[in-house]
């Protein structure tokens, strides 16, 4: 297999493999912070908050989590559930105006077997699909090719609440 080198990833690759110096869970922090342009983050809603996935699978990807630090959906309130398929209904309608996506996948990984990368703190990914986003680059290459950069993906997503 050819290696691609995306040196802008080192810090996520360090993060998860038990930097000492990152310590806390990323979204917490991220939520905290109070720098919603800077994070990435396009949405808050009273018990949740939605931002555009640094690493995504497709532009646009993007998560709905938690204000709380919670690992599983058994651990969320009523208030927080419908808290947080309201804002997952609600950041598909932005994606789907910033964008005009043919399709969606919306899914949750719960654990590190099933797939999460931040097992500890309950994320639910929402990614745009459109005809033909599968080239042959990963088919062939196991590369993907992201055209549009993640600030212009959060000012369309921001415009689109606008609107």
């Amino acid at each position: 297999m050819n290696i691609l080198w995306a040196p802008w990833r080192e810090a996520y690759v360090v993060r998860s493999s038990g930097d000492k110096k990152k310590k806390g869970c990323v979204f917490c922090a991220i939520f905290k912070e109070k720098k919603d342009r800077k994070n990435y983050i396009f949405l808050r809603s009273s018990t949740c908050f939605a931002v555009l996935n640094i690493y995504p699978f497709n532009g646009g990807h993007s998560l709905v989590i938690p204000n709380r630090h919670i690992s599983d959906l058994t651990e969320m309130t009523t208030e927080e559930r419908t808290d947080f398929f309201d804002t997952l209904v609600r950041v598909k309608t932005i994606l789907q105006k910033a964008f005009s996506p043919n399709a969606f996948n919306v899914g949750l990984n719960l654990g590190h077997l099933a797939g999460a990368g931040i097992p500890e703190h309950l994320h639910m990914h929402v990614v745009p699909r459109w005809s033909g986003d599968m080239n042959f680059m990963p088919v062939l290459f196991e590369v993907k090719v992201m055209p549009v950069s993640l600030r212009k993906v959060y000012e369309a997503v921001v415009n689109a609440q606008k609107n």
